[in-house]
């Protein structure tokens, strides 16, 4: 069962044309993940886990349907946005938000693969 509503998510974001029916479909999906990334095995509160699948619902639509540009420009007249974006969370300050709600770091490290080095004490031997 989700955790946040439409209604909430679009209170948090700018300006989104999407519509309701949509925004729920994303929700879903990042129901999905917030459950399976803390499958009961967190510290973190109900409304902790609500917080983080409301925003985490708004950096999905934005990183899919709304683009966000670093610069506009129509004739004379430009724009350019303030902000640091990157991949994945911190291509939006919706996911940005997310990484900081998520005190345990599991969502933000999510593809992230580790490493395994093993010594070899000489190849003269």
């Amino acid at each position: 069962m989700a955790r946040t509503t439409s209604a909430e998510v679009i209170q948090i974001m700018d300006n989104t044309q999407v519509s309701s029916p949509v925004i729920d479909a994303v929700i879903d999906s990042a129901n999905r993940l917030v459950t399976d990334v803390f499958n009961g095995d967190t510290n973190l509160s109900t409304d902790q886990l609500a917080d983080i699948e409301k925003w985490l619902t708004a950096h999905m639509i934005a990183a899919s349907i709304e683009r966000t540009a670093t610069e506009e420009k129509i004739g004379d007249v430009s724009i350019k946005y303030t902000g640091t974006f990157g991949k994945y969370l911190d291509a939006t300050p919706y996911g940005q938000m997310v990484k900081m709600l998520d005190t345990t770091g599991k969502i933000g490290n999510i593809g992230k693969k580790g490493i395994n080095v093993i010594a070899v004490k000489s190849f003269d031997e």
